[in-house]
């Protein structure tokens, strides 16, 4: 007994790593494009983007894991009955319920990494990479490029002809006080500075003219100090159990749970549905895996979807008694019956 649930574990084991691998790649270079716009907005380095990947891997695991077991169960039982090697174990007295266990015990393994993954690993890497961009965004700030238009200040539209070191020279500086006065600030050369979390822009020889509908104001200075007033945004860490005791309050946050509660637990309640229509006498039964596989990911994440949109406990129960009595059901007169 303990051979046969190594085989089927074996091969298993081989038709999910070869779904599982390119599933994960293919994921992987999504979210690589997609942190790579950030560039657009802050500067960043390979080592940084590596480290945002980095940050990616629990996301890209549990949305490519659920599928890759799908497809891999629906192969290695539609292989195994192909090839006549289930009608062999059932002859040699075992039933199908038997063989079935093995991949049941896979299922709940599975289930549980998943959730791992989604209630303890996920909640971390997405708050790492929130105050990574935050912590980025602000030292793009002090990160002002010579010949540039565009740039933003805090409130204020700088344009700087050359840059040395931390030396600015020949600055331009915009901004709209109220609606019906702006400012221009011209110098000669300035420099940023910062001081724990306040920036500012300290300016030398230059002029600053103020001007409204009725006139035009101009005023000399020898050394000018602008502050960054915008709002800075800390980002403050929470611990696994403040993070998700917010489902008690935020619908947002009770959706996502109940989401993920559902999706963790797809490699245990596909198996009797899959087995149903790939455990099969290859002699009078058609290979049909690729439409139940369609078919089956297809239902499971149409209520993920729907959990996630507008679920509640109370629906989410009904799915997984749903599922685990219509496999079981299903199973029972497809196969159980027979083998």
């Amino acid at each position: 007994m303990v051979n046969v649930k190594g085989y089927i574990s074996s091969n298993f084991t081989k038709a999910f790593l070869t779904i599982f691998l390119p599933f994960f790649l293919i994921m992987s270079l999504g979210y690589i494009v997609q942190m790579s716009s950030l560039t657009a907005k802050i500067q960043i380095t390979f080592g940084e983007l590596v480290r945002l990947y980095t940050y990616s891997i629990p996301d890209i695991i549990f949305y490519t894991l659920p599928l890759s077991f799908v497809a891999a169960l629906a192969n290695v039982l539609m292989k195994l009955s192909q090839e006549n090697e289930l009608i062999a174990l059932y002859a040699l007295g075992l039933k199908s319920n038997t063989v079935l266990r093995s991949l049941l015990f896979l299922g709940v393994l599975f289930s549980l990494l998943l959730t791992s993954i989604s209630f303890l690993a996920m909640p971390l890497s997405i708050q790492f990479f929130k105050s990574f961009t935050e912590t980025k965004r602000s030292e793009a700030k002090l990160n002002i490029v010579a010949g540039k238009l565009g740039q933003k200040f805090g409130d204020y539209y700088i344009y700087i002809k050359k840059k040395e070191n931390n030396t600015l020279h020949d600055i331009i500086i915009y901004t709209r006080t109220n609606r019906n006065e702006e400012q221009f600030f011209s110098s000669k050369k300035g420099k940023l500075n910062k001081v724990e979390d306040t920036t500012s822009l300290l300016l030398d020889d230059g002029y600053v003219y103020t001007y409204t509908e009725l006139k035009l104001q101009q005023a000399k200075y020898k050394t000018l100090e602008l502050y960054d007033t915008s709002k800075k945004r800390n980002f403050q860490f929470e611990d696994i159990i403040k993070y998700w005791s917010k489902a008690k309050n935020d619908i947002n946050t009770m959706h996502k749970v109940l989401f993920f509660i559902f999706v963790s637990l797809i490699p245990f309640l596909s198996v009797y549905p899959i087995a149903s229509f790939t455990m099969i006498n290859p002699r009078y039964q058609r290979n049909h895996s690729f439409i139940v596989i369609f078919v089956i990911t297809l239902l499971f994440y149409i209520a993920a979807s729907y959990l996630q949109k507008q679920g509640s406990p109370i629906t989410l129960l009904f799915f997984i008694i749903t599922v685990l009595f219509l496999g079981k059901w299903m199973f029972e007169k497809r196969v159980s019956k027979y083998f």
